[in-house]
């Protein structure tokens, strides 16, 4: 059966994450996008496992269920250590096949630190070694390098990470088989390294709130259960894997490099012409993922690995909305105009991906539907995201965004 799974996201118990981020919200939202797959998030905070416990569903095959939406354990492990006499700031994502595995990983962890602390604890323990730790439980886990190319805090980040996989796991490299874009790089980015070639691009929403899930997600084509997933990854199963969904990638919080404080953004070139300087107050800028790829790409733009899995960019539905009316993505207007789409169209992703051309024209207010179509077809302005700020992404003209005729757009 085809489905669309998001595993990456974080609990209430998360610092800068949303009250409602509980299993109902999260389920709720969920088929609001249309996900039918969920990572938990956060399964080693304590509090966060007993709630998992008690409101799942154990279908016996590595997958839970909460009314219609499936879950899989996940849960992510900041670690913050020295290698080589350097700074390493790493994420990385578990998933787990049961409450069991769970038990041990949470029990092994908890004498490397204090995983009451956050959903997302941080503990001074070597990337290579929490692989260790993990595979020695149940080799059935996985890890993935979460946003592996964000500057702070991931495998290839410019202020933390490393220049090859093997630097960061060593003899447990050959059991790293997936790796997460995160929302400021897409797969033909990452295309342009050889050495990512082995491995499984996935995409997910790293969500703090619920009507973030989905923004990015990942489309399968295989039965519902824990390994058959894992084996699709691990093979990188072209058949059963069909895409990716993403985020133009400009518009993730460090796609270019920049100073926020002082409002400059650089591309990689401009960077270097200012010696990787602001110009303003003279300090260090972040160095972003463009820049980043650059540096340890060995392949131009534009190059497609034979067995690379597809993907499509797309703006959420809300942003679509907002932009058309002219009003804040979290305006009660497109709070209102949202919920009226989808339960006309089914799910936000139905209408994103499958809706005809001509059910999108005729079902949505004119302005609405072009959006989805020019966003379809990657005919949007975007300024890109720098130092922890989201990229601008802009579908209409400023000649468009006229506001005449704007009671044309609402749709109740």
């Amino acid at each position: 059966m085809e489905f669309i799974a998001d595993f990456h996201i974080h609990s209430k118990y998360s610092r800068a994450t949303s009250k409602d981020m509980d299993i109902q919200h999260i389920a709720q939202w969920a088929k609001l996008k249309g996900i039918t797959l969920m990572g938990t998030g956060d399964f080693t905070h304590h509090l966060w496992l007993e709630e998992l416990k008690h409101n799942l569903e154990d279908l016996g095959n590595g997958l839970f269920k909460h009314k219609d939406i499936y879950f899989m354990l996940t849960a992510e492990i900041s670690s913050i250590y020295s290698k080589n006499n350097k700074g390493h700031r790493i994420h990385n994502l578990i998933f787990a096949p049961s409450f069991k595995t769970v038990d041990k990983i949470n029990e092994a962890l908890s004498r490397r630190g204090n995983l009451a602390s956050d959903g997302r604890p941080i503990l001074g323990l070597d990337a290579a070694e929490l692989a260790r730790i993990i595979f020695d439980i149940d080799e059935n886990c996985m890890i993935v390098p979460g946003h592996i190319w964000t500057p702070w805090f991931s495998l290839f980040g410019s202020m933390s990470g490393f220049d090859r996989i093997e630097d960061c796991f060593e003899q447990q490299t050959p059991k790293i088989f997936a790796g997460e874009t995160g929302l400021s790089s897409d797969p033909s980015m990452n295309w342009r390294l050889s050495q990512l070639d082995r491995i499984t691009l996935i995409s997910n929403s790293d969500s703090h709130s619920p009507s973030k899930i989905g923004r990015e997600a990942n489309v399968f084509d295989c039965t519902l259960d824990y390994q058959t997933i894992r084996e699709v990854l691990k093979t990188k199963d072209k058949k059963r894997f069909l895409y990716t969904i993403e985020f133009f990638p400009e518009e993730g919080k460090y796609h270019f490099d920049g100073h926020r404080l002082c409002g400059v953004r650089f591309a990689p070139k401009e960077t270097k012409q200012h010696q990787g300087k602001c110009p303003k107050c003279g300090k260090s800028v972040t160095v972003g993922v463009m820049n980043r790829v650059e540096q340890l790409a060995d392949r131009p733009e534009g190059y497609t690995p034979s067995n690379a899995i597809p993907f499509k960019n797309l703006i959420p539905l809300e942003e679509i909305i907002a932009e058309a009316k002219g009003v804040g993505k979290g305006s009660v207007a497109v709070e209102r105009d949202y919920q009226g789409l989808v339960s006309k169209f089914g799910t936000e992703l139905d209408i994103l991906l499958r809706l005809p051309k001509e059910d999108l024209l005729k079902g949505l207010p004119p302005k609405i539907a072009e959006g989805v179509l020019r966003t379809r077809q990657g005919k949007v302005q975007i300024l890109a995201g720098f130092d922890g700020e989201y990229g601008k992404i802009a579908i209409f003209g400023e000649e468009e965004k006229s506001t005449k005729g704007e009671k044309q757009l609402s749709l109740f």
